[in-house]
């Protein structure tokens, strides 16, 4: 059951990875086509961050193919943490992104450079946007739906994209007006956004690197899966931790003492098939039975 999860989630993962790359192919050709025809240096720059987005996707990939191999002799828990490795590179990315969006307009600002508004720029971010923003719902809802923070890290990066076209926008709009520097003050504040989202991935990834649980509505899904369970008399020493997109979970259970093993065991059992059926997650049971005696019940 873990397996088919695991495929079908590695599919749809895939699939919206494509789609974004797909995207960022267009809008790389087509945003060096409008900077270079209008001399846009915001257009440039931002056809340079697509750039950099569809470099991100290649990461994911990576990181979906390794990440997604069985577990062998050397990786008997798996490859899952090559995943957050890699939204961890993404994540970093995205920092430099940010960084680099704010000293740049900074110094556009220092340097006092004015560029011509055109039209062509206008329409041209515009359409990025809304293709952007396309990718970035589509592919942030398949990364929630399967946990992935490697693909939850490529939607901000493609929202990021979308946002520096904002600024484009802003800019050549600003320019309009006669406020020669709101492309420049646009992309400073657009900036700080990418590095405060940045900043939150980068926090989740060494979360997960540290072995944090996993997140309390899940835990709080996981007891009641637990106490709707008429045959367990009681749970203790419940754990849990994410190795890329699989919980990792180990508990102690409390039964009649007077079963059987084999009785105690089809307990346990439909537990595991319980949690498998009712967590969208692929998760990993390890399942301690313990007798229900008052010398074992005081430890709960």
């Amino acid at each position: 059951m873990n397996d088919d999860k695991q495929k079908n989630a590695s599919k749809e993962l895939r699939g919206v990875t494509y789609l974004s790359i797909a995207a960022n192919v267009f809008l790389i050709a087509g945003k060096f086509f409008v900077g270079f025809i209008t001399g846009s240096l915001s257009m440039l720059a931002d056809a340079i961050h697509s750039v950099s987005d569809m470099l991100t996707d290649i990461a994911v990939l990576l990181g979906l193919y390794f990440g997604s191999k069985k577990p062998d002799s050397s990786h008997p828990y798996g490859h899952g943490k090559l995943e957050t490795l890699a939204a961890m590179a993404i994540a970093l990315g995205l920092l430099g992104v940010g960084l680099g969006m704010i000293y740049y307009a900074a110094l556009d600002i220092a340097k006092d450079n004015v560029t011509c508004p055109s039209n062509m720029v206008l329409i041209a971010a515009v359409g990025a946007i809304i293709i952007k923003e396309v990718v970035y719902r589509v592919t942030k809802a398949v990364a929630m739906k399967h946990h992935c923070p490697a693909a939850l890290a490529n939607a901000w990066h493609d929202r990021a994209d979308a946002l520096s076209s904002v600024a484009v926008i802003i800019g050549v709009t600003a320019q309009k007006f006669g406020f020669t520097h709101g492309d420049q003050l646009a992309a400073i504040g657009i900036g700080v956004m990418v590095v405060i989202v940045a900043t939150k991935l980068i926090s989740d990834c060494l979360g997960e690197l540290i072995e944090k649980a996993v997140d309390g509505a899940t835990i709080e899904q996981i007891k009641n899966i637990i106490k709707a369970n008429g045959q367990i008399r009681q749970y203790h020493r419940l754990r849990t931790r994410t190795v890329g997109r699989e919980v990792f979970l180990d508990l102690h259970i409390l039964v009649d003492p007077n079963l059987s093993i084999a009785a105690a065991h089809e307990i346990a059992s439909n537990l595991e098939d319980a949690l498998h059926s009712q967590l969208t997650r692929p998760v990993n049971i390890t399942v301690h039975i313990e007798p229900d005696i008052p010398k074992l019940r005081k430890q709960a």
